[in-house]
């Protein structure tokens, strides 16, 4: 008997969740394809039943990605804040967290997935970008809400590519360390931190600049 439309849909997905788990751990030329089915619940041969090939998953698990990383970002950015808080310093704090750094599986996607994108085909670098320029957009509207002197679009624009640039940056160098040295990663988190509060005036107690 022949799996329902809906049926081979949720196995889809399944194998898409997966893989994107494996792939941010292991990176997607350290994963075969049986071990990524065996972790979605499946068998090797059942794979070319929903892909044409590794090359077409990994597309639709950087699309899959990114769509939830930029969902996030906006519930993350549009969720209340205390009186005297500020959302960029909430940004911040979040993103160079140990707890945001260790959550590899599930934390920036971004930052997950950046270094096996160069080397996957066109249309995954294409869902990359298209997710990156609108998280670069989310957050230009809210340095512009933020910081009052940066009112001019196009500057508070280059101000969001560096903002989110140097956290992206000091999260994957802090894993990249943190098992080795984690004083070190740490330290690269506080830094990048600190330096980030002082160049956007976030200090607590501050507000915006």
């Amino acid at each position: 008997m022949g799996v329902s439309k809906q049926k081979a849909a949720e196995n889809r997905k399944a194998i898409i969740a997966a893989s994107e788990k494996l792939f941010r751990e292991h990176g997607i030329d350290g994963v075969g394809l049986s071990a990524l089915m065996k972790a979605a619940g499946f068998t090797q041969g059942g794979f070319y039943n929903h892909f044409e090939s590794k090359e077409v998953l990994a597309a639709e698990v950087v699309a899959t990605a990114m769509d939830k990383a930029n969902r996030d970002l906006k519930e993350a950015v549009a969720a209340p804040i205390e009186p005297g808080g500020n959302r960029l310093r909430r940004q911040v704090d979040f993103y160079l967290s140990g707890t945001h750094c260790s959550d590899i599986e599930q934390g920036c996607a971004v930052a997950g997935l950046t270094a096996d994108v160069r080397r996957l085909g066109h249309e995954a670098q294409l869902h990359f970008a298209s997710g990156l320029q609108t998280m670069i957009e989310t957050l230009t509207g809210l340095i512009a809400e933020q910081c009052s002197d940066s009112e001019d679009t196009d500057e508070a624009r280059r101000e969001a590519i560096a903002f989110y640039s140097e956290m992206v940056g000091a999260l994957i160098l802090s894993r990249a360390v943190a098992g080795a040295n984690p004083e070190l990663g740490e330290e690269i988190l506080n830094a990048t931190r600190q330096m980030l509060f002082r160049n956007f005036a976030l200090d607590a107690g501050q507000g915006t600049r």
